[in-house]
């Protein structure tokens, strides 16, 4: 069962991590209206909000 939490912790985190640095790519393909700043900062808060996630996954099973 720990292995399976490590894995889903690393996991929510790669992707936390891609989130924030391909944003606004993520953006462009996702979305379609005119607005892509407030967009990209969102998706940006919540890659954010996985990374944390999945590292604290990793903290408390390690």
């Amino acid at each position: 069962m720990k292995v399976v939490l490590i894995g889903v912790g690393l996991i929510i985190a790669l992707i936390g991590v891609i989130m924030i640095f391909d944003a606004r790519t993520l953006t462009k393909k996702w979305f379609s209206f005119g607005d892509q700043n407030e967009a990209t900062n969102g998706i940006k808060i919540m890659g954010f909000l996985f990374a944390i996630i999945g590292v604290s996954l990793l903290m408390y099973n390690i």
